[in-house]
């Protein structure tokens, strides 16, 4: 009479696990499908991204922001974006002294969706762009990426946000590009070492009346924020300090 429970039991055993096995096969078949159409669509993105004319670029961006937001942030993509933020910069197309390939439209959107990649490389490519592009509408692209992804590592995004600021108040003062160099700096904060320079370089932008009054408010509200939690430091270690001169 036994028999039958058992038999029961492992009729049921069996197809579980067969159930189980056809999951795994379902999910491996899935996994070898998604790098298949990965693959077409990295040869796809960067096929239009090395292709001439705007339209195939303008394309390539709107084929790389659908794979961002579904999650796909592939290396093809980083490279593809990588080449798009320096177009006309670094890859320069001439024709009778002309260059015919400077896309700013292009190169800001690469930009932001750069801080959307979460990656060092990404970083560093904002970095490099930042150094070789004179666009305010791509600057300012950059900057808003750097403070979304977060990286600071001694120092080096808010370094190069100094001097780029610094840049520009001399040779076109760009509210808007403030405003994100001040949502930047903020960001930042808890991860720079020496704010000296960043708190000097807000300081600049409350004084500087080519920037509008908004801009300015903004600055002096980043900068109440930045030097509070750098007082704090400094007095904890100051307290520090007393301690051990009266042990």
């Amino acid at each position: 009479m036994r028999m039958k429970p058992l038999l029961a039991l492992g009729t049921i055993c069996l197809i579980a696990a067969a159930g189980v096995n056809a999951q795994q096969q379902t999910d491996s078949i899935m996994t070898v499908e998604e790098a298949y159409l990965n693959s077409v669509e990295g040869v796809i993105i960067k096929e239009l991204a090395t292709a001439e004319g705007r339209d195939n670029k303008q394309v390539a961006l709107q084929y790389i922001e659908s794979a961002i937001e579904a999650g796909r942030t592939t290396e093809d993509i980083q490279a593809a974006l990588n080449s798009l933020a320096a177009e006309g910069i670094n890859t320069i197309v001439r024709e009778n002294g002309r260059t015919m390939n400077s896309y700013p439209d292009i190169r800001a959107k690469a930009c932001e969706l750069l801080g959307k990649m979460g990656t060092t490389q990404a970083k560093d490519t904002l970095v490099a762009v930042m150094y070789a592009d004179n666009e305010p509408m791509v600057i300012t692209s950059a900057v808003k990426s750097l403070g979304e992804l977060g990286f600071n590592d001694n120092d080096e995004v808010v370094d190069m946000i100094v001097w780029i600021t610094r840049k520009f108040d001399i040779i076109l003062p760009t509210s808007s590009l403030a405003l994100e160099v001040l949502n930047t700096y903020e960001k930042l904060a808890p991860n720079v070492s020496n704010k000296a320079p960043m708190v000097e370089s807000i300081v600049r932008i409350a004084n500087n009346y080519n920037y509008v009054t908004p801009v300015r408010n903004r600055a002096y509200e980043v900068l109440k924020s930045v030097s509070g939690s750098g007082n704090n430091k400094n007095g904890n270690k100051s307290s520090s300090q007393k301690d051990t001169a009266g042990k």
